[in-house]
């Protein structure tokens, strides 16, 4: 069993470590975005499902609350926490349209939407993009395997080299903490 354990650590080693080479100019992009976006009053909504939805809140937690440094709140919003918004829209206008109204309600242009979707295909989360898209908001993508339909829908698609739910999210996460971390430091300048 020991070794089945390192074994999966370097897996998840492997995986972030070839995700980092891939994508990094693009964290550091996306990072400036989020961060110019809160500067100019905008907000990021994050989406997905299952492992995804909670990824989705932890980041916006970070955002609202802090990450590593005192700030003021930055606004964000997980579009999967609020059950009395997601079982109306599921049962009047059915699950897939679950994010699409949402973003529709709290999305503006400029504002950043961050779909969440291991394999890419969810139908939920490639509506909530596409109704971002309509509205002007600015989106990014957090998937991987083969990125699925949903990497070539938006403009930054962060593909992680995967085909395993479980390291893909290790990298989403790993991913959103990053990116927090750069939005503080350029919001706030580099740490002492």
């Amino acid at each position: 069993m020991k070794d089945w354990v390192l074994s999966a650590f370097a897996d998840s080693v492997a995986v972030k470590q070839q995700f980092a080479r891939d994508h990094a100019d693009r964290i550091v992009q996306v990072a400036k975005l989020i961060a110019t976006a809160f500067r100019e009053g905008r907000k990021v909504l994050l989406f997905g499902n299952g492992g995804s939805a909670t990824d989705a809140a932890h980041i916006a937690a970070e955002f609202v609350g802090r990450y590593k440094r005192e700030r003021a709140p930055l606004p964000a919003i997980a579009l999967a926490t609020d059950i009395a918004a997601i079982t109306c829209i599921a049962n009047d206008y059915g699950y897939d349209e679950l994010f699409a109204r949402q973003v529709r309600a709290h999305g503006q242009k400029g504002d950043i939407a961050i779909a969440i979707s291991t394999s890419g295909n969810s139908p939920n989360v490639l509506n909530g993009v596409a109704a971002a898209r309509e509205g002007g908001l600015i989106t990014v993508a957090w998937t991987g395997g083969s990125g699925g339909k949903l990497a070539g829908l938006v403009d930054h698609p962060f593909i992680v080299p995967s085909t395993v739910t479980a390291r893909i999210q290790e990298s989403h996460i790993t991913l959103g903490h990053v990116l927090c971390e750069l939005v503080e430091e350029s919001l706030l300048g580099k740490a002492s």
